[in-house]
């Protein structure tokens, strides 16, 4: 499960794993873990699951103030000028786990995709010198000039790491070109 839809304090958010958010002030001490209520949990185009087998768990990290709110009141010629402000009261929460696995299991497979972009780098070796660091402007004047192999190499690593729409675009329209070529 990737995000679900919960409601606290009488307002619904999505959230994911790990997740920090601030919600209307909460009665709960500091370090207080408590479930929400679930409405609807979701994930990468999986269907909807059912909520009410679904538990979230989250920790309050502590009471905040919201943004500085100025209200200013005025009425033309008779001296009439008000003056007030506002703060909200907020209560900063962190989002533990969804459906009772905590998030902290949840880290070793980041721990094991932090590993694939080291062996990814030996596979992109075939990438243009500073890729990376290239534009979508840059990327798009650079890609009549590549060969077929250095194409493919760029819209794989694009797909993986970048996912910038205006570089995969340049990328699939210089492949055609190269295909329609041939």
């Amino acid at each position: 499960m990737t995000y679900a839809i919960i409601k606290v304090a009488g307002k619904q958010y999505r959230v994911h794993e790990g997740e920090r958010l601030l919600v209307d002030r909460l009665r709960e001490d500091d370090g207080a873990t408590f479930t929400p209520t679930v409405l609807l949990v979701g994930g990468d185009g999986a269907p909807v699951l059912d909520a009410h087998d679904i538990k979230v768990t989250a920790k309050v990290l502590g009471a905040v103030k919201g943004p500085k709110v100025r209200i200013g009141k005025y009425k033309k010629r008779t001296g009439y000028r008000r003056h007030t402000g506002f703060r909200a009261s907020l209560t900063q929460i962190q989002i533990e786990s969804i459906g009772g696995k905590p998030a902290r299991a949840a880290a070793k497979p980041k721990a094991e995709k932090a590993a694939k972009p080291e062996s990814a780098v030996a596979t992109v070796s075939s990438l243009p010198t500073g890729y990376a660091e290239m534009t979508v402007a840059e990327i798009k004047t650079a890609v009549a000039a590549w060969e077929a192999a250095a194409l493919h190499e760029a819209l794989a690593y694009e797909h993986e790491h970048g996912k910038r729409k205006g570089a995969i675009a340049a990328l699939e329209s210089a492949i055609a070109d190269k295909e329609g070529e041939s």
